[in-house]
């Protein structure tokens, strides 16, 4: 197995950008078809624990669309192979009490209709 080969290192390079910006305009609909189409999908988000992808888009779609700007201070994408791959990073998003730090990870796999989150969780520190 190679660690980082560079086309698979190269595509989710590309594609996490794309997450990021969905993110930041709260496109539920991008970020929803990132995620593998499964009941088997999850998300473990700092109030949520998500279970498969209706659990997913369902808090995509009721996302509060206030206060979404943040800073990534770290990002380390590392891939396994060319169908396996992890994103994590560590950002921080000013609010008018305090800057807040979190840190975010995502596993990725490469499924036949393309790159897709199978799990995930984002969580504050204190």
């Amino acid at each position: 197995m190679i660690i980082n080969e560079p086309e698979a290192h190269r595509e989710l390079s590309e594609l996490y950008p794309q997450y990021e910006k969905a993110l930041m305009e709260n496109d539920a609909e991008t970020l929803t078809q990132m995620f593998w189409a499964s009941s088997l999908a999850m998300r473990f988000g700092v109030t949520e624990n998500l279970y498969g992808i209706d659990e997913i888009e369902t808090f995509r779609k009721a996302r509060p669309v206030a206060g979404l700007a943040r800073r990534i201070t770290r990002l380390d994408i590392v891939t396994f192979g060319r169908d396996y791959g992890s994103v994590t990073l560590e950002f921080e998003r000013d609010t008018p009490e305090k800057t807040v730090r979190g840190r975010q990870s995502q596993v990725w796999v490469r499924l036949p209709e393309g790159w897709r989150i199978v799990a995930a969780h984002v969580s504050l520190l204190p």
